[in-house]
């Protein structure tokens, strides 16, 4: 099991700015990624980054105004949220795996093996 470790939520207007940050405590990760589920909903995955960095993903109500990074050498991840609108407001969760298959795609929930506490973002 992987050790994910988050911080960066908190609140904001709309229009304003927050960036999260993920900690993983093992390496060999394949990907790593950022869900979030506001009240009543479904988690939902938000952006994803694959080992190197060099691959992300997006799910389109985010494009152009989130930016997910991975440290290069490091088990870090960030997204930088920019633009944010009430919408955003939810529990955000840091999550990773090792495997991944073509089935489900990126954005499923089953994809990924380890997840985070979880850090809310309020935005008003």
């Amino acid at each position: 099991h992987v050790q994910l470790v988050e911080s960066g939520g908190g609140s904001a207007q709309a229009g304003g700015s927050l960036r999260l940050s993920c900690y993983a405590s093992k390496d060999a990760l394949m990907y790593m990624a950022w869900f979030r589920q506001a009240p009543g909903q479904k988690r939902e995955a938000v952006a994803a980054v694959s080992t190197g960095g060099s691959s992300t993903m997006y799910v389109d109500s985010v494009k152009g105004r989130f930016t997910i990074s991975r440290e290069s050498g490091r088990n870090t991840v960030h997204l930088q949220m920019d633009s944010l609108i009430p919408e955003d407001t939810a529990m955000f969760y840091c999550a990773a795996t090792r495997t991944y298959d073509d089935i489900g795609g990126w954005e499923a929930e089953y994809q990924y093996t380890d997840w985070g506490r979880g850090t809310q973002v309020t935005v008003s």
